[in-house]
């Protein structure tokens, strides 16, 4: 295994910031790592990469302790923090190097590893100018480059693609897709699109607990949602032993229920002893966006 959490603990004061917490990240696998602003995500991800400590818990990356043994893990991390620090009065070619130094390569193979970044991040022609005269999307090419730059057998990304245009977004989600084949990639992301055009497998925190873990398939796969309009208004509450209700609009509703069941037609049974009339109907797979809203809605 690459990544594994146990039993993680965070505490500010009186908040539980991260509220004992575990997942396991594999080789090879890209896991999207979710959740609202303050549910404890880049809390996370700094515990993971040795940044803070945790109050309790332990964080193992590739069978190190990520507390015990500090610097023998961060040779193992390439990490892209939220707000990408860099160094603005530095030359794009010139800050590569100075981190490839703060990494131990020296000489020729820091060279050699600089231009294979700068090739790999897509750099070539941005690489003498100041980062200051960047755009964001480059900006983020340049926080990724400096991130594997010692090669790491994992790589942990907080929110990447935050502030990126469209053609920018298609541009980085290709170079992560690229960099996680012989890598552990962690992602954390609030742009659901990302995370169904990348993600392996996607942990959901919520108020600093996990409220799923589990393959996206299995994730988009396992709910099914039933939107129907009424001609005129409906008891509510008879429609919720169907399954999780919410009023999409005057007289419109999308009820949720576990895959494989056919809530048409027992709808259609209940609006005949009812005397409801239904205007409209369809069954499809919930999306991603609805199961995230339904798992961290506020209790």
């Amino acid at each position: 295994m690459s990544v594994k959490v146990a039993g993680l603990i965070k505490i500010y004061g009186q908040q539980h910031a991260v509220d004992d917490i575990s997942f396991i990240a594999q080789p090879g696998e890209i896991l999207g790592f979710l959740g609202p602003n303050g549910a404890g995500k880049s809390t996370t991800m700094k515990v993971a990469t040795g940044f803070i400590p945790p109050s309790e818990g332990s964080v193992e990356v590739c069978g190190i302790d990520v507390m015990n043994q500090p610097v023998e893990a961060r040779r193992k991390i390439g990490y892209l923090p939220e707000n990408n620090p860099l160094y603005l009065d530095m030359y794009v070619h010139e800050y590569l190097l100075f981190m490839a130094s703060a990494h131990g390569l020296k000489g020729a193979s820091a060279k050699a590893r600089v231009k294979e970044m700068v090739a790999l991040c897509g750099l070539t022609k941005e690489q003498n100018k100041k980062i200051a005269m960047l755009s964001k999307g480059y900006r983020q090419r340049v926080g990724l480059a400096q991130a594997l730059l010692h090669d790491p057998e994992v790589l942990i990304l907080d929110e990447p693609t935050t502030g990126l245009d469209p053609n920018q977004l298609v541009e980085i989600r290709k170079l992560i897709k690229e960099i996680s084949k012989n890598k552990t990639v962690i992602f954390s992301t609030h742009i659901m699109q990302e995370v169904k055009a990348l993600c392996d497998r996607v942990v959901i925190i919520n108020q600093g607990k996990i409220v799923a873990d589990d393959t996206l398939q299995n994730l988009m796969g396992n709910r099914v949602v039933l939107k129907v309009e009424f001609e005129s208004a409906v008891d509510v509450q008879k429609l919720s032993v169907l399954g999780q209700v919410e009023e999409k609009g005057a007289n419109q509703f999308s009820i949720s229920s576990e895959a494989g069941k056919d809530l048409r037609s027992v709808l259609f049974k209940m609006a005949k002893e009812e005397d409801w009339v239904i205007l409209s109907m369809s069954q499809e797979t919930q999306e991603l966006e609805e199961i995230f809203h339904q798992l961290t809605q506020a209790n």
